[in-house]
C-alpha cells in the first residue's frame, strides 16, 4: 500500500462540513469520490479532524492509502482539481507519507483563527468569512480574557453538548490578537480542540471586548464549566482551519 498526504484549502459557505454524513454535501466526500475515480479503486480520505458546517480552511490536511503507486503527482493533483475547483475547493499539495503518518493522529498542533469584522458597513470582499460586528470592541480587554484561557484547563463550558471527546482537558498553548482597522484577526493554538470550542470562545470574548461583561464574570463563566452560561457561539463563517502541524 502506498500512502499520501494532501493539503486543501476550501470555502465551507455551501458544504454540511469535512465529515460525510448521510444528508447534505461534505468536502471528505466530494474529494473522496474525485479520487477513488481517477485511481479506479475505492479510498478512505482521512482528515486532521472536522470542520463543522460553514467553516473554512486555509490549510486542511488529509491522508489516504493506494494499492498503485502515483506516477505523477503533480499532474494527479491538477486532475483532482479540475474536479473540485468549481466547487470552491483546491488541493494545493500532495506528498508521499511513510505508512505511519496519520493525518488526524500525528498531529503535534492545530492552527485557527478567527476573523471579525468590526465596523459600521457590511463587508462586501470578505462577505461570509468574518463575523461582522458593528459594535466597537474594546481590544486589551479582549486580549486580558484570552491570557485566562492559555494553558491545560477544563474547557466544559466552551464544550458542544454534542461533543462527544472523552475529557475536556486541553492545553492552549498560545492566543494571539490582533486588529488593523477594524479587522480582528484571533489565532488560536493547541493540539486539539473541543467541538464548537473556538467559536464559544469567541462569542464570550466577543461579550467581554462589548462590555456586557467584565474581566470576572468572563473568568466565572469560563470556571463555572458550565455550557449553559457560555455565551452564544460566534457564527461559523468567521472561522478558519488555518494549519496542522506534525
Amino acid at each position: 500500500m502506498h500512502k499520501y498526504q494532501i493539503l486543501i484549502e476550501y470555502v465551507g459557505t455551501n458544504f454540511i462540513g469535512w465529515q460525510i454524513q448521510s444528508k447534505g454535501k461534505s468536502i471528505q466526500k466530494l474529494i473522496q469520490t474525485k479520487i477513488s475515480r481517477l485511481l479506479k479503486e475505492k479510498i478512505l480520505l482521512i482528515g486532521s479532524g472536522r470542520t463543522d458546517s460553514g467553516v473554512h480552511a486555509i490549510e486542511q490536511s488529509a491522508h489516504f492509502e493506494c494499492k498503485k503507486e502515483i506516477q505523477n503527482l503533480d499532474k494527479f493533483l491538477k486532475s483532482v482539481n479540475h474536479f473540485v475547483n468549481n466547487k470552491d475547493v483546491s488541493i494545493i499539495k500532495i506528498k508521499k507519507r511513510n505508512i505511519n503518518f496519520h493525518a488526524r493522529f500525528s498531529a503535534k498542533q492545530r492552527i485557527y483563527k478567527y476573523i471579525i469584522l468590526n465596523r459600521l458597513s457590511r463587508p462586501s470582499i470578505e462577505k461570509g468569512k468574518g463575523w461582522h460586528i458593528i459594535k466597537e470592541l474594546d481590544i486589551s480587554l479582549m486580549k486580558k480574557g484570552a491570557k485566562k484561557l492559555i494553558g491545560t484547563k477544563d474547557f466544559s463550558t466552551f464544550r458542544s453538548s454534542s461533543c462527544n471527546a472523552k475529557s475536556p482537558i486541553r492545553t492552549m498553548k498560545s492566543i494571539k490578537i490582533r486588529s488593523v482597522r477594524g479587522r480582528i484577526e484571533i489565532q488560536f493554538k493547541s493540539q486539539s480542540f473541543l467541538q464548537q470550542q473556538v467559536r464559544s470562545m469567541v462569542g464570550c470574548l466577543k461579550y467581554l471586548s462589548e462590555k456586557k461583561w467584565d474581566l470576572k464574570k468572563f473568568d466565572f463563566v469560563f470556571k463555572s464549566k458550565k455550557r449553559i452560561l457560555c455565551a452564544p457561539p460566534a457564527p461559523a463563517e468567521g472561522l478558519f482551519l488555518e494549519k496542522v502541524i506534525y
